[in-house]
């Protein structure tokens, strides 16, 4: 079985005015992976004074973890009014450098060929930062790590995306915001003309589009009964299909399998 693995923050989540929870896409990552009993490997970042708190909940999935504190923790507190969420950044978390992904990361690493690179804001992972992840890899990176800005306050979102980030990706993962924001709407050929080899647009209760180079297809939606809280269903989505994608599935294989699990994992048990 080939290995994935999983590079991002951990967050520190309040939704809904609950109490806070550990979050961030390395988080709801190793869930899903966890549930369909993936070989996976993560690497995770928090503030030193953040990993009790989070790195138990992480380690108890079962996937092995490569943790190094850091200087500061993401921090979000959000609500949804439907599919739509509402989000506040309340702390940014550290950046990850060049020089983490040629020293420490490359060594957690190892020859996992698939990486799913879990940002959460702009300043995650710069252009410098993805090409080096990608040298011998095949990163997916979610869209939401390019067009939120690293600010404290109201979530704010453009589309001043460094173009040299675009250009490390063989998978994109984003939602129809994120695709109107970054590619001006979610037809087919404006995702085509990002210039990513496989494009994923997640539809939320309606399914998802795969847009590859030589033509798109048409994910149909998996029913789900009593959802309880979509909080981690696009990052166990893309966790899903860097998996499938690792065991030699086609790319519209592999985009059936992440709209089954995401849809199972949102379901109340």
């Amino acid at each position: 079985m080939s290995a994935v693995a999983v590079i991002g923050n951990l967050s520190r989540d309040v939704v809904a005015g609950a109490t806070p929870r550990p979050g961030g896409a390395v988080y709801y990552a190793a869930r899903a992976l966890a549930r369909i009993g993936a070989q996976a490997h993560i690497v995770a970042r928090c503030a030193a004074a953040d990993v009790e708190s989070l790195l138990l909940p992480l380690e108890s999935f079962g996937i092995p973890v490569t943790l190094r504190a850091g200087e500061r923790t993401t921090a979000f507190t959000f609500h949804y009014e439907g599919d739509h969420r509402v989000m506040n950044v309340d702390e940014v978390g550290d950046p990850w450098t060049v020089e983490d992904a040629n020293g420490w990361v490359a060594e957690a690493i190892g020859e996992s060929e698939w990486v799913q690179v879990g940002a959460l804001l702009r300043t995650d992972f710069t252009a410098p930062t993805l090409a080096a992840l990608a040298t011998g890899r095949r990163l997916l990176v979610d869209a939401q790590g390019l067009v939120r800005l690293a600010s404290v306050g109201p979530l704010e979102r453009d589309a001043d995306v460094d173009p040299a980030a675009l250009r490390s990706l063989a998978v994109l993962k984003l939602n129809e915001d994120e695709a109107r924001i970054l590619a001006g709407g979610v037809e087919p050929d404006l995702l085509r003309a990002l210039g990513i080899p496989e494009i994923v647009l997640t539809l939320g209760s309606a399914g998802a589009l795969l847009v590859t180079t030589s033509g798109s297809e048409r994910i149909e939606q998996v029913p789900v009964e009593g959802v309880v809280d979509p909080t981690g269903a696009g990052d166990a989505f893309s966790a899903a299909y860097v998996s499938a994608r690792a065991q030699g599935a086609t790319p519209v294989e592999a985009a059936r399998a992440a709209n089954a699990l995401a849809a199972e994992l949102v379901s109340a048990s």
